[in-house]
Order: structure tokens, then C-alpha cells, then sequence
């Protein structure tokens, strides 16, 4: 059976949601404004986080200052996040998608691949049944999306990508020579800024470029694993199954876009200390435990640093988690570049679960007590909310981001240490 993969993106969600409920509730559309979604706009320190088609004519990136979007554009509309409100809309838009198609994955806040394989005799026009999905979740929903159709998964995503808002583009092998390749090189999934640079500098600027070069080559440039990957990709090779169910995690990490830029070790620590709760919570509910831990932080001027430490024993205790994290963190960052992004990732996952007792024991009952701990603040959330307790450090934290930060569980998390290409591609600004 010849494959059929959708994939279905928010143009602009942060964006595009906030306007959904503003323009429900009888306010102006914010995009068709010069607007934008950031943190702390009233004094002007927060950062970007999605902008408008009007604010991008006048040169405001996602992820620039506020301050410095102001001075492009001194009459934008700047709005707070509500995540919330994105929970809320990336659940019903997949609920949407889900009315058609048999397997639906999420891939994250704002996007989705849908396996339309087998529906050809409910749908024979693969084309007219994504227009009439984008067109439902735009009279259900209020906002717009894209939606990508080939044969595999990352042709799907590249054309989903093409012009936009709210349109269908279609992306089949055979397409590949004419509308693939002819793409800037760092327009492919996975090429992040870093590695365009590296490929640009040996004169691989387009997507054709690095097809046509050897594996070999590519293979020297940026490593085997992803030198293979980026190779096949530009060649539009993909095997990987839209999955209903996640598959088994190879690791768990999680990360936080900051409203305001990071200045002090304090204040890095207890982002740390948030991430670290929320990221074992997730690997408790999985009832396993990491020997890996690693710490990824990009300072205001997108430099990208990361530092990991293998321990002798795995972990699922947020305490210890957090302790081995500012260590790498003071090892990693010297406070002389602020910070934008701040992640944290927990690789060679155990799911025996077999713990080893310490000889001491003094230090045994210590992680008894943080582990009891871990539970109850389980437990409560589990029955009132995740929002309904926190720890003492975060509540109080000045830069305390709640859920401002989303979680990614991915198999990829392992493979893709160096580059920004993972965080790049799954920020909702369509």
C-alpha cells in the first residue's frame, strides 16, 4: 500500500490563538496588525516569541529583545503569553485532524502528522480532504493552518513549510527536483544555523547541493549519524511511521525560551531547578530512572553550549537531578553572556529500575526523604492540577516560568547534542 502522510502546522500559533479569542470576544485581529506575543512587555525586557505577517515586514524576529523590535516598529501590539489557552487550541485542532484520519501524532504544541494511508476510497482527492481540514479548524477554531501532503513524513513537513497562511501544497518524490532542491540548504528539517554554516562554508548552499555531494563528504563535514541523516533527507529519503503512541523514550529533556535574558547564576539555578522537577516527574510517571544528565543553554547572542555528566548510578530524583545540573551549569556558563534558552535533558534511560543501596547511611536516608518528597508533590499533582504546588525555590523565583517551556520527549534528543536544530524547529512562530 503506497503511503499518503499529511502534516498539519499552526501558521503563527501563539500568535494566531491569541488573536482567535480576541477576535471571538469582538477585539481587532492581531494579525492583521504589527503584533507580536512576548514576555514582559511593559518594561520592554522580555523577548519575542511570535510575531505577526505585518510586524515580520518590519523586521521583527522571533526572539529578539522586545526593546529592540520596538525600534523597527515603535506601534506594535505586544501581547502576554497564555499557555493555557495553546493547551487548549493544540488539543481541539488535533481532535479536528483526528475526525479524518485513523493515526494521528503529535509532534508538538502546534503541529501534527496525520497517516492517511488506506483512506483513499473514503477520500480519493488527498488534496480536497486537507482543504477541508485546514478549512474546519479555521470555521471551528478561529485560526489558520498549513498542511503538507507526500509520501513520508519529512517531505510532508518541508512542504507544509511553503507559503503560508492557510494553504495545501503537495511534495512527492517526483516533485523533489523542482521544488526541493532549489531550496537554501538551511531550509532543510534538521540543518540548524550552526550546521548551514558549516555546509555554506564549503560551498553547499542549496539543498540540491548537499543530495548531489557524497555521503562520504557530508559524513566528514558533520559527523556520520547526522551526515548520514542530512543526506538522506536532502535526497527526500524518510522511513520513519507516524506513530499514535510514542515510541519508548531514548531520553527526556526539556527546555525554557526565557521572557527576560538570564544574568545571574541564581536566577539560572532555579530555571534549573523548575526544569529538573518537571522533567523527573515526567521520567517517575515512565517509572524510569537516567545515568545521563546534560545541560544546554544559549546565551542573547544564539551561541549554543552544552556540558553532560554520566553517573555511576541512575536517577529519578529531582534533588539529585538538580544538584549534578548547577554543577555543570557553573562549569558551563561564567556569567559573562546572558542567557536566552536554558534546557535540560536526561539520556541512557534504565527501565529495569534497579536501584543500589549506599553504604551510608546517613546518605541513603537522605535520598529517602527526597524521594518521598518527589511522591507527594506527585501525587498532588496528579489529583489537582500540575499548577496546584511548587517548590519553594520556584515559587519565589523572579523568572519563575511556570509553563512557559514545552517538553519534548524525543527519540532524536540523543542523536542531536551540538546544534540548535531540534528547539529551531519546534517553535510555534509558523
Amino acid at each position: 500500500m503506497e503511503r499518503l502522510i499529511f502534516h498539519v502546522d499552526v501558521n503563527s500559533a501563539y500568535l494566531s490563538w491569541e488573536s482567535a479569542r480576541r477576535v471571538a470576544a469582538g477585539e481587532e485581529d492581531l494579525r492583521l496588525l504589527p503584533s507580536a506575543i512576548s514576555g514582559n512587555p511593559e518594561n520592554r525586557t522580555g523577548v519575542i516569541l511570535a510575531k505577526s505577517i505585518p510586524a515580520k515586514k518590519y523586521g521583527v524576529r522571533t526572539g529578539e529583545p522586545v526593546a529592540m523590535a520596538l525600534r523597527k516598529c515603535p506601534h506594535l501590539i505586544l501581547a502576554r503569553p497564555d499557555f493555557r489557552l495553546y493547551e487548549k487550541n493544540s488539543h481541539d485542532f488535533m481532535a479536528i485532524c483526528g475526525r479524518y484520519a485513523p493515526v494521528v501524532e503529535k509532534f508538538s504544541i502546534d503541529e501534527c502528522f496525520l497517516d492517511m494511508s488506506g483512506t483513499q476510497i473514503l477520500y480519493p482527492d488527498p488534496v480536497q480532504v486537507a482543504h477541508t481540514i485546514k478549512d474546519k479548524i479555521r470555521e471551528e477554531l478561529g485560526f489558520t493552518v498549513n498542511v503538507g501532503i507526500s509520501r513520508n513524513k519529512l517531505l510532508a513537513k518541508m512542504a507544509s513549510d511553503f507559503e503560508k497562511p492557510d494553504k495545501v501544497h503537495t511534495l512527492f518524490p517526483e516533485d523533489i527536483p523542482t521544488k526541493l532542491w532549489p531550496l537554501p540548504v538551511r531550509e532543510l528539517f534538521l540543518v540548524g544555523h550552526t550546521t548551514a554554516e558549516k555546509l555554506e562554508r564549503t560551498g553547499i548552499r542549496t539543498i540540491g547541493m548537499l543530495a548531489s555531494a557524497t555521503p562520504a563528504y557530508i559524513q566528514s563535514l558533520l559527523g556520520k549519524k547526522l551526515g548520514q541523516q542530512l543526506h538522506d533527507y536532502a535526497n527526500g529519503m524518510d522511513s520513519s511511521p507516524v506513530l499514535a503512541e510514542p515510541e519508548e523514550a531514548k531520553g527526556y529533556s526539556v527546555s525554557t525560551t526565557l521572557a527576560e535574558n538570564i544574568t545571574t547564576i541564581e536566577a539560572a539555578n532555579k530555571i534549573l531547578l523548575e526544569l529538573a522537577d518537571s522533567v523527573t516527574a515526567r521520567m517517575r510517571a515512565d517509572h524510569v530512572k537516567a545515568y545521563c544528565i546534560g545541560v544546554s543553554i544559549r546565551s542573547y547572542d544564539f551561541k549554543n553550549r552544552s556540558h553532560q555528566r554520566t553517573l555511576s548510578e541512575a536517577t529519578d530524583v529531582t534533588k539529585e537531578v538538580y544538584e549534578v545540573s548547577k554543577n555543570l551549569l557553573a562549569e558551563l556558563w561564567k556569567n559573562k553572556t546572558p542567557l536566552r534558552l536554558v534546557g535540560l535533558s536526561l539520556t541512557q534511560i534504565d527501565h529495569e529500575g534497579i536501584s543500589q543501596l549506599s553504604l551510608f547511611q546517613e546518605e541513603e536516608e537522605e535520598k529517602k526523604r527526597a524521594r518521598k518528597l518527589d511522591q507527594t508533590l506527585d501525587d498532588i499533582r496528579k489529583r489537582y492540577g500540575i499548577d496546584t504546588i511548587q517548590r519553594g525555590a520556584i515559587l519565589h523565583s523572579p523568572h519563575n516560568v511556570g509553563k512557559k517551556y514545552r517538553a519534548q520527549i524525543t527519540e532524536a534528543d540523543q542523536d542531536i547534542k551540538t546544534d540548535s536544530n531540534q528547539s529551531e524547529y519546534n517553535r510555534p512562530d509558523g
